[in-house]
């Protein structure tokens, strides 16, 4: 199925009034960010799939707009069933897809490794979910302790799940059971074989007060701090535009380059590629090539970030100084830090700006040209 159309939905619709917090859990914070932003970030990132939409009540779609951006939402029901149904329903009325991964934004720490495997498996079954082994002794229980129940070929199921979109909205269709707890047993029900890959510890569902504080914990574990460097410098020359840091400055002399030359965007992006040791600008946009004559340079931070988004990683701050004589810094600062915060996807107290000069000494000095260096600071998970 490789190159067919795949969509992913995050279920998002639920009250989470067990959670104890004041929002709905979805958009309550963990690791720094809203819940459903982590999950929203890992499935967005991953090349295999081509759209993810939030399935969340009506009155939460401004809620999601803040905090996620521009992203297609679809309104929930009264059940999980009828959320996923009703996002299915909205994939098959505009134009259907191959494959669907549903997940409950609940589980916030979903790395790509268990994506893939999903749709590895999706190649010889309809259906596919991750699994835990069960660890602990299971016993039935009333008033007082029961039997014990064997662990042998018992497992814990997951989110994602990942299906051939064609069969699981016909087990949806023709669903007319008791209120089921996750769409694989749909699938079963409706004669579909479904395959089982390895979960992730990171993926617990949070549901109780005291899962916040287990998945900080395991956020804590999980993630690896790293920073990376960032240095360019392009000339001023008469007749060209001046970009920087994203925005178009008015100035007699613009810098020179094979791209818009932005020499504040090109620091960025090899910093942000440098904490993931995916070499340089020139690695993924060399200058032989034609196509990026001319390119705008806030495609090559974009894409700076999809990679370590792509890795499951989380991007926590930038820092930029821009080094020249002219033109001032100061009355552009704000909207650098704004349009930076933008294309990253982070809030504006993530972005640091800088300027200086270097007291009329060199290149900078005599305004031949501008420097820039960035420093990226990200987290990335272990791999696993």
């Amino acid at each position: 199925m490789n190159g067919h159309r795949t969509v992913a939905l995050i279920v998002a619709a639920g009250r989470g009034e067990r959670s104890g917090s004041a929002l709905p859990k979805q958009f309550a914070s963990v690791a720094g960010r809203p819940m459903v932003a982590h999950s929203y970030d890992a499935l967005t990132a991953h090349p295999a799939i081509d759209e993810v939409i939030v399935v969340t009540a009506a009155e939460q779609f401004e809620t999601v707009a803040a905090t996620l951006g521009a992203v297609r939402c679809v309104g929930g029901g009264e059940t999980r069933r009828q959320s996923v149904r009703a996002g299915l329903e909205a994939i098959a009325a505009s134009g259907g897809a191959d494959r669907v991964l549903i997940h409950d934004a609940a589980r916030p720490f979903l790395g790509p490794a268990v994506i893939e495997r999903l749709l590895l498996a999706l190649e010889q079954a309809p259906g596919a979910v991750p699994v835990l082994p069960v660890a602990d002794t299971v016993a039935r229980a009333d008033s007082a302790l029961g039997e014990v129940v064997p662990r042998d070929g018992l497992v814990r199921v997951q989110t994602p799940q990942a299906f051939h979109f064609d069969a699981i909205l016909a087990a949806h269709r023709g669903w007319s059971g008791d209120e089921p707890t996750d769409d694989a047993q749909m699938l079963r029900a409706a004669g579909g074989s479904v395959a089982l890959v390895p979960g992730d510890p990171m993926l617990e569902k949070i549901t109780y007060p005291a899962d916040f504080a287990a998945a900080e914990a395991r956020a804590a574990t999980r993630f690896r701090v790293r920073s990376a460097t960032g240095y360019d410098v392009h000339r001023l020359e008469a007749g060209e535009e001046l970009w920087l840091g994203g925005i178009l400055i008015p100035h007699d002399r613009g810098l020179s380059g094979h791209s818009d030359a932005d020499v504040g965007l090109h620091a960025l992006t090899d910093a942000l590629l440098g904490t993931i040791g995916a070499g340089d600008i020139g690695t993924h946009f060399p200058p032989s090539d034609p196509q990026w004559k001319g390119a705008a340079s806030d495609r090559f931070l974009v894409h700076a970030a999809d990679l370590i988004r792509a890795r499951g990683g989380i991007l926590d701050f930038v820092d930029l100084t821009l080094i020249c004589e002219a033109p001032k810094i100061g009355p552009h600062r704000e909207a650098i830090r704004t349009r930076i915060a933008a294309l990253l996807e982070i809030a504006e107290d993530q972005v640091s700006i800088k300027a200086t000069t270097t007291e009329r000494l060199g290149f900078t000095g005599r305004s031949e040209g501008i420097a820039a260096q960035a420093i990226a600071t990200v987290r990335i998970p272990e791999a696993g």
